[in-house]
């Protein structure tokens, strides 16, 4: 058997098979080459913070009475509004926020809440389109449920998410950030989750779009013979 009419065999319907998701892979490393990460994480929106949570006043017995069990860590902190807070954490239920300027619960907090702690984290003071309740993952969010969305409304389409039992921001979307994560999805041929980069499918494609490349090095000398003989 003929070793150029098999790698041109090889190469043509194997390319047809591949070719969609390898401009996939060249069009997607070209978006990620582009932008930084940094902008893509909105990492530019964070505004500076200069409050530090203060020391409690009171007896940690103080605090426990308004806890239903002991916890297994007890953090001390401010949110990014400012307010000195307290974290309870459990092993086995959800955390409990106390505002340590009137020793009350405050968790879960409140979406007028989460929006003053989504508005003093960013910069640019842009005015707050839309706050929704996340109780269940998606593909724009897998953090700490449940979780405000504090939608803005700016030209860059940033969300923040702020955990509704520690006032903690949990994460920042943008529009780039969601065409960042399509195009991601599309690199590693996960559509559904987002993240899984080790699957079958992604695997059996490498392979085969290396074969296509291999079959393509190979009948490279012969097309060049090819060309050479007729235009002699």
């Amino acid at each position: 058997m003929k070793v150029a009419p098999l790698a041109s065999s090889i190469h043509k319907w194997l390319a047809l098979i591949v070719g969609v998701q390898m401009l996939f892979w060249v069009g997607s490393g070209l978006f990620f080459a582009i932008y930084p990460i940094e902008e893509v994480r909105s990492e530019h929106r964070i505004a500076e913070m200069h409050t530090t949570a203060p020391l409690p006043e009171r007896a940690p017995s103080e605090l426990a009475a308004l806890l239903p069990e002991a916890p297994s860590r007890l953090v001390y902190e401010s949110t990014s509004a400012g307010e000195a807070v307290a974290v309870a954490e459990f092993h086995a239920r959800r955390p409990i926020l106390i505002n340590l300027d009137d020793w009350r619960v405050a968790s879960p907090i409140s979406a007028e809440a989460a929006e003053q702690i989504a508005r003093a984290y960013i910069t640019g003071n842009p005015r707050v389109r839309e706050a929704q309740l996340v109780t269940e993952e998606s593909p724009e969010y897998r953090g700490v449920l449940p979780a405000w969305r504090i939608a803005f409304d700016d030209a860059e389409g940033l969300a923040v998410y702020v955990a509704a039992d520690t006032a903690r921001v949990t994460a920042r979307r943008s529009d780039l950030w969601r065409v960042y994560d399509a195009l991601w999805a599309l690199h590693i041929m996960d559509w559904r989750d987002h993240e899984n980069f080790n699957t079958g499918l992604l695997i059996a494609t490498s392979f085969t779009s290396l074969i296509v490349l291999l079959a393509g090095f190979v009948l490279f000398p012969y097309r060049l013979r090819l060309r050479i003989k007729r235009a002699g």
